[in-house]
């Protein structure tokens, strides 16, 4: 994973780049871990739902770029999920105002 300010190119199992928007990241304590959560650029133009992906991720040591990792336990998914209602949540609320 490299990352922008608010983009990320992830690279895909086949070798394939794909420009991704970062949503938003967050850390947790209880695992240890960073999470991000993120969809594809090319999203933004289809008119259909927006697909979310999250990955848990290990920055490297000068922050510009790092590792994306798979989310492996149902806890972690449970943890995201929580997250993602929140975040969208709050947007939904701001919205409104």
């Amino acid at each position: 994973m490299e990352h922008g300010e608010n983009n990320i190119t992830v690279v895909d199992e086949n070798g394939n780049e794909q420009l991704c928007e970062i949503l938003f990241t967050f850390d947790s304590d209880k695992f240890n871990k960073s999470y991000v959560l993120y969809y594809p650029m090319s999203a933004e133009d289809d008119e259909e739902e927006i697909e979310i992906h999250a990955s848990s991720f290990v920055p490297s040591e000068d922050n510009k770029d790092g590792e994306l990792t798979p989310i492996e336990t149902e806890e972690e998914w449970d943890l995201v999920e929580e997250m993602l209602n929140t975040f969208l949540d709050q947007e939904e609320a701001e919205e409104e105002e």
